[in-house]
């Protein structure tokens, strides 16, 4: 074991396999009591803090078992509102390594999930000579509860969940070169809810010159932050159910910071169910924290510097869909009812698009192809439309992605589905074989995507072998990185599908899996059972 100084206190750390990991290092303190719902302040201990153990979880829901193939991702670390923790893997103690800092914000969007979950060890990245570092942070109610309307000392609470990560971020900056890394060259990448963290960030003052480089995989909502509207109906949902009544006061204010934490996460529970499923704890527009839309109707010029990589899987929605006969098993009637009431759109527009996705794809099912539009429209239409904007403002390069390989798993019923980028980004598919499987392509896809996000972290172009070819999106040639068996660029892949897509409504809502528009699918699909199709495309 070894002792690392740090503005906080000192840490003691432990080397396995030739990587030093330090592990549920504070960088905030609790946030219990009178700081709940109040912007971080810094740790600060006595002594030396052996750092050892994942740190507690931020307050959340006790989500349900996933499916066999999802086993790789659970954390069963307690929940605290303690919760300020961060996790460093690194190969060198010495402040003259300068070694590139990757950061991970986990997934779960801004209600659930931990950077405890083992597909997020460090390990394999680190002896590739980055440091890497894994981030909790306050979630859901905890996290972005709007209080600003009562006093201005809470003017910052419906985005503390994000201020976390700046200080997690500031942290980094003053501390990292303890650590063998580089605070002049520091990466941000997540997946999922994390990768919408990683858009947010770039619109913020508080982040900005935190961070150099950005990584965004598969975010859900990069392009829904909550408007001031939106977060205060929110807050009147979660008002009602715990007390009655709507209305904000400073006596709501001290019963809301002494409310013991399973009564709040319950609340927030009973509060989505109230508004139909959608979830609105998230980031806000508040003029401050975040003063506008990171992505609407423009690129933010805060990030204007900042290199990014976007993508998504091929197949995302497949991860929820995959166990749903009904929605698989539709027929051309049920698929047209289903993509009309997801995309909120006539019968007409969902016909056109059918028929679009039906042309590039034959031997897909009506619910195959309801599968398709349904994950293009929450991550495919992000990914490109980010880039897009950002080419239009002169930005830093931007870098598309699409991770189109099929994992074999579960009868190849779910191809390329939400998450399986991870295995390959943090390269530990050995981890993850229930997801995956077994065998040398894998092992392949491994090597591609953690060496080209590594390579973008070292000098923020993402060449490795296998993706020598990859240049930055740009209209109108839109070059996008397939990564499959043999990786390769594709100038603008699924023209036809892209152009149609965009002319249906944004996505509107929310970070709920099984929210509104997904449950109008269900029900499409319910509905018209597995009778004969009264139409064909």
């Amino acid at each position: 074991m070894t002792v690392v100084d740090t503005s906080c206190g000192k840490v003691r750390g432990a080397v396995v396999g030739g990587v030093w990991r330090f592990f549920g290092v504070p960088y905030g303190q609790s946030t219990a009591g009178s700081r709940r719902f109040r912007p971080p302040e810094p740790a600060r201990w006595g002594g030396t803090l052996d750092a050892v153990s994942q740190g507690p979880r931020a307050p959340q829901e006790n989500t349900p078992p996933g499916p066999p193939h999802l086993i790789w991702n659970v954390d069963v670390s307690p929940v605290s509102e303690d919760c300020l923790r961060l996790n460093v893997w690194t190969r060198h103690l010495d402040a003259a390594a300068k070694l590139p800092v990757m950061v991970f914000l986990h997934g779960g969007g801004f209600r659930t999930g931990s950077s405890g979950s083992p597909i997020y060890d460090g390990h394999n990245l680190a002896t590739r000579d980055v440091v890497l570092i894994t981030v909790n942070h306050r979630l859901n109610v905890f996290g972005f509860l709007s209080l600003g309307d009562v006093s201005e000392q809470f003017s910052e609470s419906g985005n503390v969940g994000m201020l976390d990560i700046v200080a997690a971020l500031r942290w980094v900056r003053d501390n990292v070169r303890a650590f063998g890394g580089d605070p002049d060259n520091v990466t941000i990448f997540g997946q999922s809810g994390g990768g919408s963290k990683v858009g947010v960030l770039m619109a913020m003052p508080a982040a900005r010159g935190l961070f150099h480089r950005a990584i965004a995989q598969s975010p859900s909502s990069l392009l829904r932050v909550a408007t001031s509207d939106e977060a205060r109906l929110a807050r009147e949902h979660l008002l009602i159910e715990l007390f009655g009544d709507g209305a904000l006061g400073p006596d709501i204010v001290a019963r809301l910071e002494n409310l013991p934490v399973d009564q709040l996460v319950d609340g927030v529970r009973r509060a989505v169910r109230r508004a139909g499923g959608v979830y609105d704890f998230r980031p806000m527009v508040d003029g401050h924290v975040l003063q506008a839309h990171p992505f609407e109707p423009e690129a933010s010029s805060m990030a204007a510097a900042v290199p990014l990589i976007i993508g998504w899987c091929e197949t995302e929605q497949r991860l929820r869909f995959a166990g749903t006969p009904a929605i698989l098993g539709q027929t051309w009637d049920s698929a047209i009812e289903s993509v009309a009431g997801f995309l909120g759109v006539g019968q007409r527009e969902a016909v056109g698009l059918l028929k679009t996705y039906r042309a590039g794809r034959p031997a897909d099912s009506p619910g195959d192809l309801v599968a398709q539009i349904c994950g293009d429209q929450r991550y495919r239409r992000t990914a490109t439309q980010v880039a897009t904007l950002r080419g239009a403002a002169g930005h830093s390069p931007t870098y598309v992605y699409r991770l189109s390989w099929r994992t074999p798993v579960a009868g190849g019923s779910l191809r390329s589905p939400h998450t399986l980028c991870l295995p390959f980004s943090f390269a530990n598919v050995d981890k993850a074989v229930a997801l995956v499987g077994r065998g040398r392509e894998p092992r392949a896809l491994q090597d591609a995507v953690s060496g080209a996000w590594v390579a973008f972290a070292r000098t923020g172009v993402p060449y490795c072998p296998s993706t020598a070819n990859w240049s930055e999106y740009r209209t109108p040639d839109r070059t996008t990185m397939i990564f499959d068996v043999h990786s390769r660029p594709e100038e603008d892949p699924g023209r036809a599908e892209r152009l149609l897509l965009e002319t249906m409504p944004g996505y509107a809502a929310s970070e709920v899996e099984g929210g509104r528009r997904e449950d109008l699918i269900v029900r499409a699909a319910t509905s018209c059972g597995d009778a004969e199709p009264s139409r064909t495309l």
